[in-house]
Parts: C-alpha cells; structure tokens; sequence
C-alpha cells in the first residue's frame, strides 16, 4: 500500500537551478519524450512517401482519413481548419495513455496535466468562437447563465473524467500486479492500458469537438 500511494504522488524528476529551483515532475519529462517519439515517428512514417500507399503509409492514411471524417461530421466542412488541433490532441493523449505499456507513468495521471489539457481545449473552442462569430457576440453570449456556467463546469469535467479514469486504471492495474504477478496482468493491461486508455483520448476529444461544434455552429436566420 505504502509504494501504491507514492506511486500515485507526482514526483519531481529533476530541478532546474535558476531563480531560486525550477521543479520539473516527471510527468513533464514523460511529456517531452511523447513529443519526441510522436516527432520521430511522423518523419519515419512521411519520409518518402508514394502516390499509390504501400505497407505502414496505408495505415497512417487510413488512420488520418478516419480522423479527418470523424471529426469533419461533427464540426461540419467549415470547421475543417480545426482539425490539426483536435488531431494532434487525440493523438497526444492516446500516446501518453498508452506509454504505461513502456514502462512509463502515464502523465494523464498527473492532475496537472489533464487541467492543462482541459484548460487548452477549452480555450481553442472560445478561440473559435471568436473567430467565427466575432469577440462582441462572444461577449454577448455570456449575458446568458448557462454559458458562464458551462465555461467553468465543461473544462473541470474534462480535467476530472480523464485524470479519474486513468488515475482509477493505474490503481486497478497496481493491485492486479501485487496480487497476480503472473499471467493475469497481461489480460488487465490488455484493457485498462490499451482499450481504456485509448477510450478515454477518443472521449476527451469527441467532447471538445462537440464544444467546437456548438460555438462554430452557422445561425440561421
């Protein structure tokens, strides 16, 4: 019990020594190698690429088409230069669910992170907002409750469904190890690291699409 709880504090890897320290957690640090892989890998997978696809570019092309239909159902065509941000988020959180099979902590575990996630979706929806509708009626949306209210319940929603499951499946996944060493962990991850984790990066996303959605959508007249 003792190193399930200290595995569940966020740790600081290392301190920057200016202005007095600079604490890094390693939940930041895990971040930084999701980036990098994720960097590395696009370079792998678009180097040389051919106009009839072959092998792994099928299925990068398949996996960015379903991605581009996904989410140009929902937000419809005029919010299709939405789609690099809403892409590159699912793709961030479903690497950073997944690492745990690395042998890394997941930074979605962290409640930081998931916050800084939440915060930075729901900025882009009121981003878009003004872009589409401009910043008076932005303003003037607000003179409704409800509106205000959703500005502060829809990002902690966010935060608190995806740091709950994750946070809920690294505890799951702990006991399973200490009690079954053997076999059974290989079952559990199969969903709590892989189905679970990928579950909650397409519902994190599939949410803030629908906010975007909402705040693109055409009035009618």
């Amino acid at each position: 019990m003792d190193n399930m709880m200290e595995e569940l504090q966020s740790k600081t890897a290392f301190t920057i020594p200016i202005f007095g320290g600079i604490p890094i957690a390693d939940s930041c640090v895990v971040t930084w190698i999701i980036m990098a892989a994720v960097v590395l890998l696009s370079i792998i997978f678009t180097h040389k690429l051919k106009k009839v696809p072959t092998g792994s570019q099928c299925i990068l092309e398949g996996v960015m088409d379903w991605l581009d239909k996904f989410f140009t159902d929902i937000l419809g065509p005029h919010g299709k230069k939405y789609l690099p941000f809403l892409e590159t988020l699912i793709i961030y959180i479903a690497f950073a669910n997944l690492i745990g099979l690395f042998g890394f902590v997941p930074p979605t575990k962290d409640i930081n992170v998931t916050a800084a996630l939440a915060g930075i979706a729901i900025i882009f929806v009121q981003s878009a907002f003004v872009i589409e509708k401009g910043p008076l009626k932005w303003l003037k949306s607000f003179l409704n409750p409800i509106n205000l209210l959703d500005l502060i319940t829809r990002p902690l929603s966010l935060c608190m469904r995806l740091f709950g499951n994750v946070l809920g499946a690294f505890v799951v996944m702990e006991l399973v190890k200490g009690l079954c060493p053997i076999g059974v962990p290989v079952i559990a991850s199969a969903y709590f690291d892989i189905f679970d984790g990928l579950l909650q990066a397409y519902v994190f996303v599939f949410l803030t699409s629908l906010y975007m959605a909402e705040a693109i959508e055409e009035e009618h007249h």
